[in-house]
């Protein structure tokens, strides 16, 4: 298996496509606040074209994908609002 994540912060929209057993799994789209499920994909989906700057990163399963969701809302909440 394999995912790859694109993060649009600007509309607030986690999209990740996936691999398994060297098959398309299609894509899927959730609130970057979500956590994936595997039946979010649907194989005639496609992420959109203009989200290709922000790619995230490859992952090896979907948990490692929502642990990333995860760990970047945890990033964002440690910073005090009066640094920004």
């Amino acid at each position: 298996m394999g995912f790859g994540l694109w993060l649009d912060e600007a509309r607030g929209i986690a999209w990740a496509q996936g691999t398994q057993e060297y098959r398309a799994m299609g894509a899927a789209a959730i609130a970057i606040t979500g956590q994936f499920r595997i039946r979010d994909f649907q194989p005639m989906r496609a992420r959109p074209g203009e989200l290709k700057n922000s790619f995230a990163g490859l992952f090896g399963s979907l948990e490692e994908v929502n642990r990333e969701l995860k760990e970047r809302r945890r990033r964002k909440r440690a910073t005090p609002a009066y640094v920004r």
